[in-house]
């Protein structure tokens, strides 16, 4: 099926105010900033010898047009350090590392990617080397473990549905809603999607949080079997289901990816569920084996600094986490607008306890079996 939308980073179209409440309750929430911000503070000695290697790879599960505006300003801001920027997807980034290092031919200099347990197991395995980043003292406290890993955005992950044909009235605000909404009857069986955990390691990240913050999930599960929701790999992939009309409804969605396609379409709504809502970071490393291990910190650096997270906010449409940074997109104007609702995953060990093997394959095997007695 062709895409029905493409990230980008403007639009002249108008999002309807009945599908907006929330963005606009972001953005009445987020003052206005006309300060320049600060240069990055990465010290002169490595920006130096990052000139000399010339070169940063980074292997990243962010679309390259969405992450597009950031590369550019770091190319402005550090022209000679080639920037060689390799999408892949969450467990594939993941698996093409670990083959490199036990190959002994490590190519990556940077990982980034929201799979944050797989991050956290890297860090964890003594695959990321270790750097006391200048701009690290802005984080969240939560945000960063051992000088290895970072968090580098704060995304919100939503419900969306096909405001056409789902009317406001009938729209899940909780995930106790959403299965009332599955055991009502057939109208929403088949229709509904969110992603598989057993193809997405992001979506397996999002569901074993749920089953840490919901008190029903095991019936949501067996909901969820029973109503045969579809199950993607990806949040444009369900984002192109609703908008195409074959699915009224598609949860734990990338809230960045929903409100980029909500400014094309303005029939797409987007929830923010009232119960809670799980909010992700993108988590920045440094591999152990960096071939270019000063331009992979001038690039962390860059990620993590004023500047570079004011591009991420404001011309990639993706949630910046310091709390200094202001905007819509920001994680200032998410913590006002949803306060204790907004649920950070932290980074730290706990991401490791579903990497279990024993209880991945507990998990798995109670995730399929609520659909095999359809």
């Amino acid at each position: 099926m062709t895409c029905r939308w493409r990230p980008c980073h403007h639009s002249s179209e108008m999002a309807s105010p009945r599908t907006l409440t929330l963005a606009l309750l972001l953005l009445a929430a987020a003052p206005a900033t006309g300060a320049q911000p600060p240069p990055v503070a990465t010290a002169a000695g490595v920006i130096a010898a990052a000139h000399r290697e010339g070169r940063v790879v980074v292997y990243s599960v962010t679309d390259r047009e969405v992450a597009e505006p950031l590369l550019a300003d770091f190319a402005e801001l550090y022209p000679r350090i080639q920037l060689d920027y390799r999408e892949l997807r969450t467990a594939e980034l993941y698996e093409q590392y670990t083959r490199e290092v036990r190959e002994g031919r490590v190519e990556a200099d940077v990982l980034w990617s929201p799979a944050m347990d797989l991050q956290m197991k890297l860090a964890n395995d003594g695959l990321a080397q270790a750097y006391e980043s200048p701009e690290a003292v802005h984080l969240p406290p939560w945000a960063s473990w051992r000088h290895e890993a970072f968090g580098t955005t704060l995304e919100p992950f939503v419900f969306v549905h096909d405001g056409r044909r789902l009317p406001d009235d009938r729209v899940p605000q909780t995930h106790a809603d959403l299965v009332r909404m599955l055991e009502a009857g057939p109208v929403a069986h088949g229709k509904v999607a969110a992603y598989d955990p057993e193809r997405s390691a992001i979506g397996y990240l999002l569901l074993t949080q749920d089953s840490r913050i919901d008190p029903g999930f095991a019936d949501a599960v067996r909901a969820y079997g029973r109503a045969g929701i579809e199950r993607h790999a990806t949040t444009s992939r369900m984002i192109d289901r609703v908008l195409s009309g074959d699915l009224l409804l598609a949860f734990n969605v990338n809230g960045s990816y929903a409100l980029q396609a909500q400014r094309q379409h303005p029939s797409l709504g987007v929830v923010y569920p009232r119960d809670y809502v799980l909010a992700a970071s993108r988590i920045a490393l440094i591999t152990r084996a960096a071939p270019h291990p000063s331009a992979a910190r001038v690039f962390l650096d860059y990620l993590l600094s004023h500047r570079g997270q004011q591009v991420l906010a404001q011309r990639c449409s993706l949630f910046s986490i310091r709390p200094d940074v202001e905007g819509a997109t920001s994680a200032a104007a998410l913590s006002r607008a949803l306060g204790a609702r907004l649920k950070p995953i932290h980074v730290g060990p706990s991401l490791l306890v579903y990497l279990d093997a024993s209880k991945r394959v507990d998990f798995l095997r109670r995730w399929k079996s609520a659909f095999a007695g359809r």
